[in-house]
């Protein structure tokens, strides 16, 4: 069973639509959703979230229903949590009851089975090690045992502190072991670097088609499923424009609102191949609520650090829309690109498009470069779009148009 709420202000349309996400979120877990609660409130219930008298509604229609797990849609407090299992008749030494989960609790399972890579399990571990920590939690003497030797006497360590403890040194070595990929990763970027090859990032909210699209425009052999985050580990791809320029093409995980903060700190470095990109292209399901999925979008970039980047509107799935449906959305996104990666439909103008916002945000200058230091012209033509080249006799002088964010690379050498 879902159970949401309406809070303060926040508007019923899009709790609605909030619980809608959360069912999909189930599903794509396992789970069957037989059906919602939603309440409204001006804030929270601190200690059960929605109030004793509303959870004891729910606890006995689940009853009614026969459900076995009620799936709140917000992140809840440890003491939250704690209380509504005692509610719901939950005996942690039991192996039967109804379960309680949160938005979190159930984003996070989602991710440990989509996890591939070494990388991407270390991740989730490090997000689900800092949500559980929080919420462990001693069950009396039973959870006790004595230690023996000196500075042992007594009460003894109970299990809840032995636990934390593990954890603790568990997240230290995920951490580290981290580290030690993104070090990886760096390398692997300074190399990407060095080819002077434009990086165009596709970001967007989950399934919205942002794996078929890479799939459609490099053939790369990628997951493609209808689930949500059925991509967790970045790909990058060659992409070839139409005037023969190369950049490089990264499918990132996807986003949904309410992402878990333990979540995005966690694929920190992952995300960090879209704060270095230069370009974006935000990849929109048009066949749903395309306004909340970009706003959802965007508060994530917020959230990572990422304001300020050029980015392109893509409008996907448009095969899927009627005539009428399809020409509101032209009227209310006319920056967008509409597109189909399913059909191939407004393909070659998407490519068109990211080549003339690529060529945008070069600026042209004049460069005086010495003899001795051909490596730098060498880079020049690397990074850039060389206009003109000539000689002097201090060096030679090129008319070339470089990348805004590369330009810092050629600063000693700039005349105009």
């Amino acid at each position: 069973m879902l159970v949401g709420a309406v809070i303060g202000k926040t508007d019923t349309d899009e709790a609605e639509w909030s619980l809608e996400e959360l069912e999909a979120l189930a599903d794509t877990a396992g789970a069957d959703s037989v059906d919602r609660f939603l309440q409204k409130r001006d804030s929270a219930d601190s200690s059960t979230y929605l109030g004793k008298g509303k959870v004891k509604e729910i606890v006995d229609a689940a009853a009614a229903l026969d459900a076995d797990m009620l799936i709140f849609d917000d992140e809840l407090t440890p003491a939250q949590g704690r209380n509504l299992e005692e509610m719901a008749g939950v005996n942690p030494l039991a192996e039967r009851g109804l379960k309680i989960i949160d938005r979190t609790g159930l984003i996070l399972d989602i991710f440990a089975q989509h996890a591939r890579s070494a990388e991407g399990k270390l991740q989730v571990e490090l997000a689900q090690l800092n949500y559980r920590l929080p919420r462990l939690r001693g069950w009396g003497d039973v959870l006790s045992r004595l230690g023996g030797g000196i500075g042992t006497r007594g009460p003894g360590e109970t299990a809840l502190e032995a636990e934390r403890r593990a954890i603790l040194r568990r997240i230290q070595r995920v951490k580290k072991d981290l580290e030690d990929l993104e070090r990886t990763r760096q390398v692997k970027r300074k190399r990407r670097e060095k080819t002077g090859a434009a990086v165009v990032a596709l970001v967007g909210y989950t399934n919205a088609g942002k794996s078929s699209l890479l799939r459609r425009l490099t053939e790369a052999g990628v997951l493609v499923e209808n689930q949500l985050f059925s991509t967790l580990d970045p790909t990058t791809r060659r992409l070839e424009l139409p005037r023969g320029e190369e950049v490089l093409l990264t499918d990132t995980v996807g986003f949904v609102r309410k992402l878990p903060h333990d979540l995005v700190e966690a694929f920190r470095s992952t995300l960090e191949e879209v704060r270095e990109a230069t370009l974006l292209l935000h990849v929109v399901d048009a066949n749903r609520d395309p306004e909340r999925q970009i706003d959802a979008v965007n508060g994530v970039l917020k959230d990572i650090g990422v304001t300020g980047k050029s980015s392109l509107l893509v409008m996907n799935k448009i095969d899927l829309l009627t005539d009428v449906e399809l020409d509101k959305i032209r009227g209310a996104f006319p920056e967008a690109a509409f597109i189909s990666a399913t059909t191939g439909e407004g393909i070659e103008d998407l490519l068109e498009r990211i080549e003339a916002e690529l060529s945008r945000l070069r600026v042209e200058v004049v460069l005086e470069i010495p003899f001795d230091r051909g490596g730098v012209t060498a880079r020049v033509h690397q990074v850039g779009e060389v206009v003109e080249e000539s000689y002097t006799e201090e060096g030679t002088r090129l008319l070339a148009r470089i990348p805004r964010h590369r330009l810092s690379d050629f600063e000693p050498y700039l005349t105009s």
